[in-house]
């Protein structure tokens, strides 16, 4: 069976009163809204519509909530935002399973300035050597302009030799800013995987940054709930593991796998290689957040 393509959001409007709504590649691009975004959120929130974003930025919800306010979302937009990193800290702090129990209090911090306030107000201490490291905290590349994963390779060993896990705040390999393909902490963790690192991830597709959003839309039942995200791999097997409805955005982070130019849509044949390659079948599909 083929995979519905829809014009926009308001044509599966009426299914459900409340949407789950990734933010890179689907709201934005980290420097401007994309075309049409905002006006579909207005066409939601006049239809009922509940919305929470859920991100994988590994900061808090409400740095993140500035951060979309600047580029034009208002607050009264939505009703909350829900990110991997709120997950992350909320593990760490409450040690959610022997685990996090057992973490320790130092930690060895992989991400650039922008994510330090993750941990801020929380019995941890930042060390500068890993060899004094408890765990590592993985929120991104120091510099994802001018470092590769290559560049922690050395790291990764010295850390692996003393069995440290690493904590990775951000599942995504890679997220488009601006128009370029960025690294994310994902693929630091999958570096440090490959390399026979330990790592336990937070966010999208896993279910806690789940249940976390669903309880933030007060009651709504799941098969009134659907989520829209640009990411087969987190957005939407994430979704579905959740018992969601889920909504691709083709013109996304999978755009150049499927050969799209701006406002295009992909061909049935693309389409079903890239969900058959991860395993994984959108309710529907739309090339950019529309009305």
């Amino acid at each position: 069976m083929s995979i519905p393509v829809l014009a926009g959001f308001g044509a599966v409007s009426s299914r459900y009163r409340a949407a789950l709504l990734d933010l890179w590649g689907v709201v934005h691009d980290g420097r401007r809204l994309y075309p049409g975004v905002a006006d579909c959120l207005a066409q939601m929130r006049d239809a009922g519509y509940r919305i929470v974003f859920l991100s994988n930025a590994p900061r808090r919800a409400a740095p993140v909530g500035r951060q979309i306010e600047r580029l034009g979302i208002a607050p009264g937009a939505y009703d909350g935002v829900m990110t991997s990193g709120e997950v992350t800290r909320d593990a760490i702090m409450h040690g959610i399973d022997p685990f996090h129990a057992a973490l320790g209090r130092r930690f060895f911090r992989l991400g650039p300035e922008r994510d330090w306030g993750l941990m801020e107000g929380l019995d941890r201490v930042v060390v500068d050597d890993i060899a004094d490291a408890d765990f590592i905290l993985a929120t991104g590349l120091v510099d994802d302009v001018h470092e590769s994963v290559a560049t922690y390779a050395a790291l990764f060993a010295r850390a692996i030799e003393r069995d440290l896990a690493m904590i990775c705040a951000n599942p995504d390999l890679v997220v488009v800013r601006n128009g370029e393909r960025v690294l994310c902490a994902g693929a630091l963790a999958q570096a440090y995987e490959g390399q026979g690192g330990r790592v336990v991830y937070h966010g999208k597709p896993h279910p806690r940054i789940y249940e976390r959003a669903l309880a933030m839309l007060r009651g709504v039942p799941r098969t009134a709930v659907v989520a829209v995200g640009d990411s087969l791999r987190t957005d939407i097997a994430g979704a579905r593991a959740a018992g969601l409805d889920a909504l691709f955005v083709t013109g996304g982070i999978h755009a150049e796998e499927l050969g799209l130019r701006v406002g295009e849509l992909p061909s049935a044949q693309r389409l079903e290689a890239a969900c058959m390659r991860e395993r994984v079948r959108p309710t529907a599909v739309l090339s950019h957040l529309v009305w």
